[in-house]
Formats: C-alpha cells, structure tokens, sequence
C-alpha cells in the first residue's frame, strides 16, 4: 500500500491545488477586464493596445504638485499617453497646454470654502464665475467650476434656494458664452467637512431648479463613493444633470487600480453607455512614479 501512494498526491492536497489555479485564473481574467497592467509593465512599454476613445480623458494638475512638475511637462507627458486636457489651471497656464495640442476641461472660478449658498458671498463668486467664463469662452474650453461652499449652519433647503438665486441671475451669460457651469460634489465626510453640495440628490435638485442646459454637476466618484456609494446606479439615474467626471482611488485618493475599492473599468463603461461626450478628470494623487501611474490610469479607463 505505502508503494502504491508514493508520489500520488492526497485527495486534500490535489482539491488545494486546484482551489488556487482556480483562484489564479480568476484573478488574470479580472486584472485583464479591468484593464489593470502592472506598473512594471508600464514602465517598460509592453502590451499598448490601440485606444478605444469612447471617453476623452483629462488630468487635474494639483494631483503633481508634490512631485513639482510644470504644467508643460504634465501636457507633454499626457498628450503622449493620450489624455485631450489638463484642467483646473488658469489662463496663464494654458498657452503651456495649447502647445501639446491640449485643453482645459474644467476651468477655475471661486474658492470652494466660499460659495452660492450663501448670499453674502454671491457678489464675489458671481463675479469670478463671470471673469473664468468669459476667458474660457474666448479659448473655446468648455467647463467652468463652482461650489455651493460651506454649510456653516445653513439648512440644506436654504442652501439650495441661494444656490438657485445665484445661478439663475449668471446663467443668461453663461449661456450667451457657450460654456457649461458645472457645482463640485464633494464629501464632507473626509476631506471637505461641512461642505453643503456633498449629496447627488441635493446637487440634482439645485440642476432642475436652475433648468439651463449650461448648468450641471461635476460628480466627483471619490467624494460620491465615500458619501453614497452605489456609484453606476447613480450615474445610471442622474447622467441627465452631470456635465463632468473626477476620478480617484478610495481610500486615500491615490491610484485607481486594484489597490483600491471601486472597479474603474466598470463605471468608466457605465459611463460611456449613457452617450456621455464630456470629459473625465484623472484626479488621483499618485503614490509612485507619477506618469506610471498616470499612464496605467488612462488605460483602466478607456473602455
């Protein structure tokens, strides 16, 4: 008998074996659906797929500060990879970003602590949306950002008629320019505590009140997955009022990849079904060599 089993496996051993070439293969296929190369891979230029393009990519330049980069050679590095734009930079940096063929998605306005819900604010912040939507106008950009600021003790339903006083008295200039102004979700969970436009429904509601094709929400999918989850359901739902995309890793707002918890891949294609023709903000901080990253992250996401 002891004859007969040598180098015969044990039935335990061979259902272990199998269990993790299961488990392996699974995992392949996910990483290959996602779209999910190793940074090594990156690196070293295998495997470069001809893009798809259904979603045109941008990239947030506050994501490099650390890493001291310029805005010329982000726009060098992300025309290479295959991004259209470089966004929340203003108009003295976008001669840098015109030279690479790019543009800016998402211009700036106001402040994000200062905002339209509330009234003694709506002077300044209405002033800055004019002066930011009139300079993208004139570069042909498409997108200015706002926020609703901080609540600071403001009933959300309060918040939201100042919101929609404050928009409705710009929005004939806005449209007479032929931009898109989009309010920022955010959370007020993590990073922005207190701010008031940190729920879709809210943000939604301020859209069909203002009742303008150039005015939408910049929904942020860092922020929503923090505040609400359930992000393809929600976009699938509210993709009429949303004139912008942000991308970042959660938690920690870095990489998108599988260090992470949402599938890029998945909503980026959720996305895409909507007919969507706007842009989508890669606004990730990287934790590695920045344009890997960056580079890994525009594949992920062209779907």
């Amino acid at each position: 008998m002891q004859g007969t089993m040598q180098g015969t496996p044990s039935n335990d051993h061979e259902i272990s074996r199998r269990s993790l070439l299961g488990r392996a293969a699974a995992a392949g296929i996910a990483a290959t659906a996602a779209g999910a190369l190793s940074p090594e891979a990156l690196a070293s230029g295998e495997d470069k797929p001809e893009p798809k393009g259904r979603i045109r990519q941008s990239v947030c330049k506050w994501c490099y500060n650390k890493f001291n980069i310029s805005v010329e050679e982000l726009a060098r590095n992300a025309a290479a990879i295959g991004l259209k734009s470089v966004e929340l930079i203003g108009p003295d940096d976008w001669p840098a970003i015109r030279k690479h063929g790019l543009i800016c998605a998402m211009a700036p306005s106001h402040p994000l602590h200062k905002g339209l819900s509330h009234v003694e604010e709506h002077d300044e912040c209405l002033a800055l949306i004019r002066k930011s939507v009139e300079a993208a106008a004139e570069a042909g950009f498409p997108n200015v950002i706002t926020f609703s600021g901080n609540r600071r003790g403001l009933p959300d339903d309060a918040g939201i008629e100042n919101c929609v006083k404050a928009l409705k008295s710009v929005m004939g200039f806005v449209e007479s320019k032929k931009v898109t102004l989009c309010m920022e979700l955010l959370n007020s969970k993590v990073d922005h505590k207190d701010y008031q436009c940190d729920k879709t429904a809210w943000g939604v509601e301020v859209v069909k009140r203002v009742d303008s094709p150039r005015f939408k929400l910049l929904y942020d999918i860092y922020h929503m997955q923090i505040m609400e989850g359930d992000v393809i359901r929600t976009i699938r739902e509210n993709h009429p009022y949303i004139g912008h995309y942000h991308t970042g890793g959660n938690p920690g707002r870095n990489e998108i990849d599988e260090t992470q918890e949402l599938n890029y891949a998945a909503i980026l294609r959720a996305i895409a079904e909507t007919g969507y023709q706007g842009y989508v903000g890669q606004e990730f901080i990287p934790t590695r060599d920045p344009m890997t990253s960056l580079r890994q992250a525009y594949r992920i996401c062209d779907v």
